[in-house]
């Protein structure tokens, strides 16, 4: 039987994964429930699991931002976007028997504990999904680059950044039949060729920290599982082979 490759993993979700897949807004229990029972099967495994998620399925700091909102203001709404949904999604994990805490960036002491590294490294060692809400808890960074930052604060061994499609293409391959997928990225190759996998910032503090990354569809049954057991899918950022 194959054996995972890594101990701990940090899992970053984009607000719209928890929506329906057509409507893109909004939080769509079909969907939320079969990210549930993949996080499920995968935390099996005995890994360590922490999740960064987005809020882009309720609102979008930037895209108010650009509608002339001013940017702090909008970031700040942005932040407890994400404190939504992952309530939602802790609620989604502990139905199907998973504990689960979620932490912020920004203090709710009502409905969540502060975030606080030390904490939080101990409860994935408990067996804990540990869920980091509000982003870095300051405007004018994105989710992604709080899933780095996250990332090497718990010590994690990789990212997992869950899309729509099964990697990186050249181009988008929802409207576009020629697109090519990367199997293989080096850091620069996403800075250079201005990749959206994830933001500049990220993407630089992974290069630096020589943290690896795998780009997949969370909606392909398994694909937790299998990218924790080292399986080729997606695409992979990293270090030149």
């Amino acid at each position: 039987m194959s054996e995972i490759v890594y101990r701990r993993a940090l899992l970053k979700l984009g607000g719209e994964s928890l929506a329906d897949e057509n409507a893109g807004f909004g939080i769509d229990q079909d969907a939320i429930k079969n990210i549930a029972e993949e996080i499920l099967a995968a935390h099996g495994l005995g890994v360590e699991f922490a999740i960064v998620i987005g809020g882009g399925n309720i609102f979008r700091g930037a895209t108010a931002s650009a509608l002339g909102m001013e940017r702090v203001t909008a970031d700040h709404m942005g932040m407890l976007a994400t404190v939504i949904n992952a309530l939602a999604l802790q609620h989604a994990l502990e139905s199907v028997g998973l504990p689960t805490r979620v932490q912020t960036a920004i203090e709710i002491h009502q409905v969540a504990e502060a975030y606080v590294r030390r904490r939080a490294i101990r409860h994935l060692e408990k067996g804990r999904i540990v869920i980091f809400a509000a982003g870095t808890g300051n405007p004018y960074f994105t989710t992604d680059t709080a899933a780095s930052l996250r990332a090497m604060e718990i010590n994690a061994d990789i990212i997992f950044k869950a899309t729509k499609v099964d990697g990186v293409y050249t181009s988008d391959p929802m409207t576009d039949k020629d697109a090519v997928k990367y199997e293989h990225l080096t850091y620069l190759d996403v800075l250079k060729k201005g990749l959206k996998v994830m933001d500049s910032t990220s993407v630089s503090l992974c290069m630096d920290n020589k943290l690896p990354m795998v780009i997949f569809n969370v909606r392909e049954k398994g694909s937790i599982k299998r990218a924790l057991m080292g399986e080729k899918i997606g695409t992979s950022v990293g270090v030149e082979l």
